[in-house]
């Protein structure tokens, strides 16, 4: 397999109520025009610029958003100093709720989307109005993970590409039949993506190219990735 990935750097600023999915179709057209079975990584930050999900924060304050972490909350996991693991009602473990200050204008936070795999759909929807392709929509977002140093994106949302790879039955390079081997397909595709988007660069785009096409179909982060607290042996 061979993937080509791309940044879609043209998109312009996006503010509350503007139509997502037009701004990506017309950056799109000028930069590398859409296909079918192309993968779409969109940053939770536009998504919720668009979608509005902005609160107002005291700018003087370096920790006046952190009573709306408090509100973003449904359960508080650990506290240190001035980070807090929670539990988001989207069912995210995740710092600050993941509340976010970074790429949005001075006296404001970006809150997580209300329902980041509606999101997702909505853009695919879009896109299959404007240019006439079936794509694969994910939303992405920036998590730390346990055990490990560093930060790496992930998958919040998604339609229209199925978020699990399931190889449980299926014989390994040896014959061995494989027991547990579920890929989260949908985060290492998130992953990729960010490669050519970063942190810096106000890239909110990636379109990856050259995905198999039997990973498309039907699934939601929340109700596929999610993993419920009574299979999780950490919390």
């Amino acid at each position: 397999m061979r993937l080509d990935i791309f940044g879609i750097a043209s998109i312009p600023e996006v503010r509350p109520g503007d139509d997502l999915a037009g701004l990506i179709a017309e950056a799109a057209a000028r930069e590398e025009p859409l296909a079918d079975h192309d993968v779409l990584v969109v940053t939770q930050k536009v998504v919720s610029k668009a979608e509005n999900q902005l609160v107002a924060i005291d700018p003087s304050d370096p920790l006046s958003h952190k009573p709306l972490v408090e509100q973003e909350s449904v359960r508080i996991l650990r506290r240190r100093g001035d980070l807090i693991i929670s539990e988001t009602k989207h069912g995210f473990v995740c710092a600050n709720a993941g509340i976010d200050l970074s790429n949005v204008e001075r006296g404001q936070a970006a809150l997580l989307p209300e329902d980041s795999d509606r999101s997702a759909r909505r853009i695919r929807d879009g896109l299959r109005a404007r240019a006439g392709v079936e794509v694969g929509v994910i939303i992405s977002d920036t998590f730390g993970r346990p055990w490990r140093k560093g930060l790496t994106d992930v998958a919040i949302g998604s339609a229209g590409i199925r978020p699990i790879l399931d190889l449980r039955g299926a014989q390994d390079a040896l014959g061995r039949e494989m027991q547990v081997t579920e890929v989260a397909i949908i985060d290492e595709l998130a992953g990729a993506a960010e490669l050519v988007m970063g942190k810096t660069e106000n890239v909110a785009v990636g379109m990856i190219r050259g995905v198999d096409p039997a990973w498309f179909g039907d699934g939601s982060v929340r109700d596929d990735i999610v993993r419920d607290a009574v299979d999780d042996l950490f919390r």
